[in-house]
Formats: structure tokens, sequence, C-alpha cells
């Protein structure tokens, strides 16, 4: 990614409407659907500035992993301990078999191997391990966005289950979400293609809102898993080897 998204995250990931209400819904899809055992060990792979890593503390023992210095640096100080630095697909000194659950929250759209990506997080995960994934949806949201995020893809559900499936993993509970806002986003998107302003800035809008916003998209933690949702920004699966 440009240094400016990570600078923007560590500006903005504990009071944007979007970091905060993901973050409660991420934490209610696990509890409800991920089965994480009790202390259980967790890694987090692209985990930015660690933003996530307290709510995914909240499951058991966290280990993390990013390859930007600076925001390593960040996560590090919240985390408490080191943050790795080992890429996708490698994940030099990563034991195998050593965590319950590998949470890479989008991050996958970031490899240009998709697949062996999949397969080294299998690997890294204990019999009954589990990997939850989110990414971003619709290759014709293509913007700004995703070039300064440096996004190889966006993904579609059989996209995404097709690799799921190269990769040799079965899935469960894999969902659209950031549903409720989708129409807002698609015509403000639409909207700043036309009028040539087609940005990538994602610094919090006016605080009431910032507020509104995390307020619509919260809801979706009563929703997820339980109602059918309509086509939204994001792609949610939780996923584990087969056999």
């Amino acid at each position: 990614m440009d240094r400016i998204v990570y600078d923007r995250m560590a500006a903005h990931d504990s009071t944007h409407w979007w970091y905060r209400a993901r973050r409660d819904i991420l934490a209610d899809y696990l509890a409800r659907y991920g089965a994480v055992p009790k202390d259980a060990k967790i890694l987090e792979i692209g985990c930015g500035t660690g933003h996530n890593l307290p709510m995914l503390g909240a499951f058991g023992d966290v280990d993390a992993i990013e390859i930007d210095p600076a925001a390593r640096e960040i996560a590090s100080t919240r985390l408490g301990k080191p943050v790795g630095s080992s890429p996708l697909p490698d994940l030099t000194g990563v034991e195998p078999g050593s965590y319950d659950l590998v949470a890479v929250l989008d991050v996958v759209e970031h490899i240009d191997d998709d697949v062996a990506a999949l397969q080294a997080m299998a690997r890294v995960l204990k019999p009954g391990g589990k990997i939850l994934i989110t990414v971003p949806a619709h290759q014709w949201m293509w913007s700004a966005h995703d070039v300064v995020n440096h996004h190889k893809r966006r993904y579609s559900k059989r996209t995404l289950l097709a690799a799921l499936e190269k990769a040799g993993l079965r899935w469960n509970k894999l969902r659209w979400f950031n549903s409720l806002l989708f129409p807002v986003a698609v015509a403000a998107r639409f909207a700043g293609k036309l009028m040539g302003k087609d940005d990538s800035d994602d610094s919090p809008p006016p605080a009431a809102l910032n507020k509104a916003f995390e307020t619509i998209f919260g809801l979706e933690r009563h929703l997820l898993g339980r109602l059918p949702m309509p086509p939204g920004l994001s792609i949610i699966v939780l996923a584990e080897p087969k056999g």
C-alpha cells in the first residue's frame, strides 16, 4: 500500500465509522460461527497498524504479521510484543500447525498468488483451525482506492470460492457485508468518476455523518449470518482445510 494509506489508518482507525463498526461485526461473527476454542492461538496476517488486535485478543493469545515497517512499529506497541514481518505466501519462521485461527482482513486481494497464500495459511493451522477472511467485492467497483491500496483484484463470491477450492479449503458462512450502505457507496463512487474526482481519500466524514454511518453499518452485526444479505462492499467467509 502507498505510505499515505498507512498514515491515514494510523490517524483514523480508532474514530472512522468503517473501522469501528467492522470490528464489532467481526467480533459478533466470530463469536457466533468461529467455534474458536478457549485460550486460542490466533495469528493476524497483514495487521496494518494493529487496530483489530484488541478485538481478536478477546478470543485468545494473538500474534501478528505486518510487512510495512512503520505500521508494524505501531502494531507492536498496541500488541505489547514484536509483530513479525514474513510476507505471504512464505510465512518464514511461522511454525506449521500452530494456530487455531488465522485472520486475513482485507489482505488476500493484495497478494499476486492468492491460492498459494491461502495454502500457506492452511499450513499454519492446528487440526480443526479456521481462517477468517474478508475481501473487497465487485471488480466493477475498481477505483483509485484500489490503486493506492495496491489491490490486485476485487472479488465476487464465485471468484473467492474458486480460490478457496483451488487451495483445498472448504468454507462456511460466506456472506456479503457492508450491504446497508452499499447503494450510498455506489452512488458516491460513480458521482466522483463523473465529476473527475475519483480519489482515494478515506478520511472520516463530518462527525454527525460519521456517527450515522457507524450506526447503520453496525446494525449488520445482528444480521450477518442470520439473514441473507444483499450485495455489499465486502465478502466474509470462514475457511478450513478439507479432510
